[in-house]
């Protein structure tokens, strides 16, 4: 058989690809055109805050205030507790890729447990002072002193 009779389309020895078997001639290296790099750059959104984690904190700060009343210390104690779960899940959202918070997150959790702690300690205190007899009468005792020493007539001056 002839070399170019029955031939595949594409022999490596006598064709380079372009029809009739044309060469298409070299450009010398002095002609070639310089490469050019090409900066990408990735266009990303922005990370954002854990809704959670900013949560956490505003029921820690709100729960520490709370229990520092005092009188709204049960209030603090719920707040407390619904921060310190809102803290933990801050913290568990803040692994994900995009999300950001771990302090925040931390910083409610802190603070949250601050207040439940405080609010504990003062149930517990409170308990304590009420059920002891003799801490009851001293607290009227100095109740009834302070009853003593108050006039019993108060004139106002009139403006």
């Amino acid at each position: 058989m002839a070399k170019n009779e029955g031939a595949s389309a594409f022999d490596p020895e006598t064709d380079d690809g372009h029809p009739l078997g044309e060469r298409r001639e070299s450009i010398p290296p002095a002609r070639q055109q310089p490469v050019v790099e090409v900066e990408q750059r990735m266009i990303t959104k922005p990370a954002r805050t854990s809704a959670a984690a900013a949560f956490a904190l505003i029921f820690g700060v709100a729960a520490l205030l709370s229990v520092l009343t005092v009188i709204l210390s049960p209030v603090g104690l719920v707040l407390g507790v619904i921060g310190l779960i809102l803290g933990l899940v801050g913290i568990r959202m803040a692994r994900r890729t995009g999300i950001t918070g771990k302090g925040v997150a931390i910083g409610g959790l802190v603070l949250s447990l601050l207040a439940v702690l405080a609010s504990v300690t003062i149930a517990v205190g409170a308990t304590t002072v009420l059920n002891n007899d003799t801490a009851v009468n001293r607290l009227q005792d100095q109740v009834d002193k302070l009853r003593d020493k108050l006039p019993d007539h108060v004139t106002v001056p009139k403006t």
